[in-house]
């Protein structure tokens, strides 16, 4: 590549920098300021689906982290996808000892929108290996706006396994709500053979969290989804 092609290269990229802002703080000239980005260190969350499985959430979907993760998922800023995968790298190491790690797959749609499959994006960008078991087998509804009956009805029967196989899998999305579409991708992986483990989450959702601690239950049997 000659000296021309690396200028416009770097204008490029300078371009780009002066036109970004932070999605924490919307400070311009930057894809991320430093105070953000400290703000996306991992704060571990421990929760469970609605069927029981364990859900180890890197994050809490709220604040500065909510920010990046819609800036990632609504404008394509698939720069952020590096610090945000950064916090999944140590619960990743931990949780996926010896499983495969199965990403929730994206809906056709989505991924004809945004180009990429998010949950696939930063399992990569936390350095591990992002294994496609999970196809989606019939179209859901929007999700937002449901309650935990609806959400569960919504995804029910909505994935299957690409192949079958043995061993154990950790299944990753990005974010957690109620635990439906962790138990269904944990329900088409059963069924293919495999045995799930656990699910890991970028982030979970404080809601029910706080419910759960206001009443005075343990915090860890509180139920997310996505």
């Amino acid at each position: 590549m000659d000296a021309d092609a690396w200028r416009r290269i770097g204008g490029d990229a300078l371009a780009l920098l002066l036109a970004a802002s932070c999605p924490g703080c919307d400070r311009s000239g930057t894809l991320l300021c430093d105070g953000c980005r400290m703000l996306l260190r991992a704060d571990p969350q421990q929760v469970r689906t609605p069927k029981g499985m364990p859900v180890h959430a890197a994050l809490r979907y709220e604040g500065v982290p909510a920010r990046a993760i819609r800036r990632l998922k609504e404008d394509g800023a698939t720069m952020l996808a590096r610090p945000l995968g950064a916090a999944l790298t140590g619960i990743l190491r931990t949780s996926g000892t010896g499983a495969l790690i199965v990403p929730v797959p994206t809906s056709r749609a989505a991924f004809r929108r945004r180009g990429y499959r998010v949950p696939d994006l930063l399992v990569r960008r936390a350095g591990a290996s992002a294994h496609r078991l999970l196809v989606p087998a019939r179209r859901t509804g929007d999700q937002r706006g449901l309650g935990r009956e609806a959400r569960a009805r919504n995804v029910s029967a909505s994935m299957r396994a690409a192949r079958r196989g043995r061993g154990r899998v950790v299944i990753v999305d990005d974010v957690v709500t109620t635990g439906a579409t962790l138990d269904e991708a944990a329900r088409a992986l059963r069924a293919a053979g495999f045995t799930p483990v656990c699910a890991v989450a970028l982030a979970a959702t404080p809601r029910l969290h706080d419910t759960v601690k206001s009443s005075g239950a343990d915090s860890d049997m509180s139920v997310y989804g996505d």
